[in-house]
């Protein structure tokens, strides 16, 4: 079933998918070959769910880590130069286009990648870095960037740094929120050191 809907994904999303063309689709490529090595990546398999992604990078250009959770119905479209981080985890009926970054910020272990709601398309060349959380229904723009920040259900985001100019199909023109995992290290950081807030986290 799962496969099925990532079919029909390429379908609903693509016009220029015609028939059986999605079998020539380095996305789909990707994206089979990583249902199967995220099964072994459970399982505990060591070494080969690893190499396995690294011959999927080779021949597809998109980087897709095993222990990533990526939901039903997932589309890459063109797909060179995206890159998924393993603790990524992506709900169903979302849109990659090329170039897509969903990495980490080096400063964070555990979770340390971004989590991406159901519905949601991310735009070419935008880059989305550490454990924030982007919520259901959003678009973000080509060349975004969001550090983190977290993204509101219902929204639509561009720029660098990225900003809401729609909310509940309203044009309006915010800033995105600082993601809750910032505003936890922060309250921890100043109970340890209450007479410098200010210092940088």
């Amino acid at each position: 079933m799962t496969l099925l809907r990532d079919i029909k994904a390429i379908q609903r999303n693509d016009p220029a998918a015609r028939s059986i063309e999605f079998l020539l689709y380095s996305g789909f490529h990707a994206i089979l070959i990583h249902r199967f090595t995220h099964l072994l990546w459970k399982c505990k398999i060591p070494l080969i769910p690893r190499l396995l992604s690294q011959i999927a990078r080779f021949l597809t250009g998109i980087e897709i880590h095993p222990g990533a959770k990526i939901g039903k119905g997932f589309f890459i479209d063109h797909g060179m130069g995206v890159v998924i981080g393993e603790t990524t985890e992506i709900g169903d009926d979302c849109v990659l286009f090329h170039n897509v970054t969903l990495g980490g910020t080096g400063k964070h272990k555990g979770k340390r990648h971004p989590t991406i709601g159901k519905n949601v398309m991310i735009g070419t060349g935008a880059i989305l870095l550490g454990p924030i959380k982007v919520g259901n229904n959003v678009r973000i723009g080509a060349n975004t960037f969001i550090l983190m920040q977290d993204v509101p259900d219902n929204t639509t985001v561009v720029g660098t740094p990225g900003k809401i100019v729609k909310m509940n199909g309203k044009s309006v023109s915010i800033k995105l929120p600082p993601s809750k995992v910032r505003q936890t290290n922060a309250a921890k950081r100043n109970r340890l050191y209450p007479l410098d807030s200010r210092m940088e986290l």
